[in-house]
């Protein structure tokens, strides 16, 4: 995998291209702002049972094109056994909208893979969803509205089996980040996960730096422990005088193989990626 990201150029549409030479492209969703894509990476040993799928969104507070960001991590968990994705969504810079439109694309992605579960011998009942920052809010707003507020459609849910969180925006309130970029006030505050708090939520498990000056950790220790006091499962991982992005793999190589060692062992124990065989270690 290493040669993969060491060999694409350093920025630019030429390294996204690199990037994804070994994806394949789906457009998910067509929108009144033009179509929307999704980057699957597969798995070497292609077997017969339906694998994990793995999703990461991108950060960028639904602004800037960064849809390549986690390829490293795809790259990781197609070696793991799963389909892995890199998923665009509508953002502000490409398309002119906000993170609703965002929430729409993160959910109706979720739907589409199950849909085509038997076209991509994935298993929907082993679907995790990942993200960076405002990737990491889209994530969550998959998972954390009650289920009157969000229905399956046409019988197919959005609603992941697990969260890996990376440098989570958890406070859409004025208070918070991201606010200005909602219609409103009141629609930041009803889409915040810090206003959806519940029990019966997914297991999720957050990587966060301690020093994150745009996503403050002490917001997203009191958002951990709201949620555990309502006996969901929610670990957080908190990395000494780490930044904001310090879990990239462009970053800090030593951060990104134990973000991605540790997401790798949470899955594991839920049974959502199989145990890796004693013979041989995952690709970093």
């Amino acid at each position: 995998m290493s040669s993969i990201l060491q060999k694409s150029p350093p920025i630019g549409e030429a390294r996204d291209r690199r990037l994804l030479e070994d994806a394949s492209s789906y457009v998910y969703r067509q929108t009144p702002q033009g179509e929307v894509q999704a980057h699957l990476f597969w798995p070497k040993n292609s077997g017969t049972a339906p694998r994990p799928a793995v999703v990461f969104f991108h950060g960028g507070l639904w602004d800037a094109p960064m849809h390549t960001q986690f390829v490293p991590h795809c790259l990781h968990f197609a070696s793991r056994g799963a389909v892995a994705v890199a998923a665009e969504t509508r953002i502000l810079s490409k398309h002119g909208t906000g993170p609703i439109e965002a929430i729409e694309d993160a959910r109706e992605l979720i739907r589409w893979l199950r849909q085509h579960a038997t076209t991509f011998n994935l298993d929907p009942a082993r679907i995790t969803v990942g993200g960076a920052a405002g990737g990491a809010f889209l994530a969550l707003l998959t998972a954390m509205p009650k289920a009157k507020h969000l229905p399956p459609v046409d019988g197919v849910d959005c609603r992941p089996q697990a969260l890996l969180l990376f440098s989570s925006i958890v406070n859409t309130t004025p208070k918070g980040q991201g606010a200005d970029r909602f219609p409103d006030a009141k629609s930041a505050i009803r889409h915040s996960p810090t206003s959806l708090v519940r029990s019966k939520l997914p297991p999720m498990i957050l990587f966060h730096g301690t020093s994150d000056r745009i996503a403050p950790f002490a917001e997203v220790k009191r958002f951990r422990s709201r949620l555990r006091w309502r006996r969901n499962v929610c670990e957080l991982l908190d990395y000494e005088r780490a930044e904001h992005s310090f879990f990239n793999f462009n970053v800090n190589q030593d951060d990104f193989a134990m973000t991605v060692a540790a997401a790798d062992e949470f899955l594991v124990r839920y049974g959502l990626l199989d145990p890796k065989p004693d013979t041989e270690g995952a690709e970093v």
